[in-house]
């Protein structure tokens, strides 16, 4: 009896198994030599186990005919190398404020440490990866970027904080050749300026901004929140779905504030452009993108138009 036990038990994982790749084949089909832009940021760049399965995910997503494209940051490691010099780390609207110390380290964590760790660990899980900046067959083009504060008075305007800028031109072709070759593109957000200086350009920008130079048709923004909640901090106002319109009273009310107006813009950006949906997912939850994109039910927030 012990024996038949076990060989149901064994039965039904099979048919668990069988019954996920059956709901994940129109969604193959549907997104096979289809382009993604994924933003990989947050805890999920941190925590080992979070970690390998994003990996796994994008290297799923390259064996089964999609194109993903990643794109990270890395501030958790940024401000842990800043610390270690005695450099305090402070934010405007989810930026950055980057003298030109804190540009030189920033571009030594991003470019020269975690892109090379991301690279090695796709090929290390199965693909085949190649790391690139904004400065790599001048992939993009800075500007200086002046976010806007909100004063006392209810106006807004806007801040200088730095080597910090906004992807001013795309040159698309070095990441078309580059998937064309069979390869998945991983990209540090640092670019240069008109001017020649390096500015440090948050990775939701850089996602967005591909995603529509790219046409791509999903961008997928992973962050360390369910998604955009109506009530900030509580995860059952979550909003599975909201439309550009509903971005503007969203930010007026708080609702959109901090560090999520870089990534509800980026989707904005992408839109506009013509990228045919938009996700915010919580990287804390392993497999977000597989259960995002292959599943019936989606997680997190979705943007349309």
């Amino acid at each position: 009896m012990n024996g038949d036990n076990g060989n149901v038990g064994m039965e039904l994982t099979a048919l668990d198994k069988a019954g996920i790749l059956v709901e994940a084949l129109p969604y193959i089909k549907k997104f096979y030599g289809k382009i993604v832009v994924i933003k990989y940021g947050g805890h999920a760049m941190v925590d080992r186990r979070l970690k390998q399965a994003v990996i796994q995910d994008v290297v799923l997503m390259k064996y089964v005919g999609m194109h993903p494209v990643l794109v990270h940051g890395g501030g958790p490691d940024i401000t842990d190398m800043l610390r270690k010099l005695g450099k305090e780390s402070d934010f405007v609207n989810g930026l950055r404020v980057t003298d030109r110390e804190t540009m030189e380290i920033v571009e030594m964590v991003l470019v020269g440490k975690i892109n090379k760790e991301i690279v090695a660990l796709i090929n290390k899980t199965g693909g085949h990866a190649i790391g690139l900046c904004g400065k790599d067959a001048d992939l993009f083009e800075a500007a200086k970027k002046m976010p806007e504060v909100r004063k006392a008075d209810g106006s807004w305007e806007p801040v200088d904080i730095g080597f910090v800028g906004e992807v001013a031109r795309v040159n698309p072709e070095i990441i078309k050749n580059v998937i064309k070759e069979g390869y998945i593109p991983v990209i540090a957000p640092t670019a240069v300026g008109p001017d020649g200086e390096s500015y440090n350009i948050n990775a939701d920008y850089v996602a967005g901004k591909l995603a529509a130079a790219l046409q791509a048709d999903k961008l997928v923004l992973l962050t360390d929140v369910e998604g955009i909640m109506r009530r900030p901090g509580d995860r059952e106002s979550r909003m599975s779905v909201i439309r550009m319109e509903e971005v503007g009273p969203l930010r007026e009310s708080g609702v959109i504030s901090g560090g999520m107006l870089p990534k509800v813009e980026a989707c904005l950006d992408a839109l506009r452009a013509g990228v045919n949906r938009t996700h915010i997912l919580n990287g804390r939850q392993p497999h977000a993108v597989l259960l995002e994109i292959f599943t019936d039910e989606g997680i997190g927030t979705m943007v349309l138009p």
